[in-house]
């Protein structure tokens, strides 16, 4: 199965250099990349440019114009622009396993959508890790990975579960199947029958309100928590708002109670959609 991966960024292009080399490696190599970008700065630009040359992968540079945290406008424009039915999420600063692709490709189904996760790492272990440690897989070692400042933890079982055990967690997990922009996927038609993600929510919960709406379009949730493993860049969130964190759950918690499907202020309002004519019969 054909995938097409949207990833997000702005102006880390170390990071971002890190999770390109996971994707080089994964053993599902049918897919291309899109990256979202909400501003950066050339570095980007070039960084993709040489990943691009170096690893041969199939990678589109979506960018826009930095005009603050704006990245459910560059999530939409990275949906129109993928080629494939089914679509993976992730982020510029979470690296992927190798059976990362493999996992959500096996994983997926008519109907549903798949909610993962990530392994936050602390600062020192995500400045450690080497490209070496990607292509060889050993940052997903969690011997490696205590050596290398991360802490124990009963969330490191995500590192170890094994297939069986992977599936059984996921059964009995309490929690929540939420959508997750770090970790999920869906099909293609899925997203823009709910019109994609709603343009007004800036940082905080954007993602579990776009899940939120998915579900009440009848697109049932399944967990891929414990074997579809990324791990999580450290970084800081200056972007971090409450009062907009509020004003997001406000509006998440309405559309669940009231059923609402369809946002108004998604993918329909970009130029790109009114761009290309396919979209206006599917009556998005």
């Amino acid at each position: 199965m054909r995938l097409s991966v949207i990833l997000t960024t702005y102006n880390a292009p170390a990071w971002l250099e890190k999770v390109l080399w996971g994707y080089s490696v994964q053993r599902h190599d049918n897919f291309e990349l899109i990256i979202g970008d909400d501003g950066s700065t050339d570095d980007t630009r070039q960084l993709i440019d040489r990943i691009r040359l170096a690893t041969g992968l199939s990678i589109r540079h979506i960018w826009q114009e930095d005009k603050g945290f704006c990245k459910c406008r560059i999530l939409n424009k990275a949906i129109l622009a993928a080629a494939s039915e089914y679509l993976v999420f992730s982020d510029g600063d979470c690296i992927p396993r190798n059976d990362f692709l493999e996992i959500h490709a096996s994983e997926a189904r008519p109907g549903h959508y798949l909610s993962g996760g990530y392994h936050k790492l602390p600062m020192s272990t995500s400045n450690a890790i080497t490209r070496e440690d990607i292509l060889t897989g050993r940052c997903f070692d969690l011997k490696w990975l205590k050596a290398n400042g991360l802490k124990s933890s009963l969330k490191n079982s995500k590192l170890t579960a094994t297939y069986r055990r992977a599936r059984l967690l996921n059964a009995l997990t309490p929690t929540r199947c939420n959508f997750k922009g770090s970790n999920g996927s869906v099909w293609k038609k899925d997203v823009l029958a709910v019109n994609g993600f709603d343009e007004r929510m800036s940082w905080g919960g954007e993602d579990r309100e776009f899940g939120v709406r998915l579900t009440n379009s009848a697109v049932r949730p399944k967990h891929v928590r414990y074997n579809a493993i990324v791990i999580h860049l450290d970084h800081t969130r200056d972007y971090k708002d409450a009062n907009m964190v509020k004003s997001n759950k406000k509006l998440r918690v309405y559309n669940a109670r009231n059923g609402v499907i369809r946002t108004e202020h998604g993918i329909s309002e970009l130029p790109e959609y009114h761009a290309q004519p396919e979209y206006h019969a599917q009556n998005v």
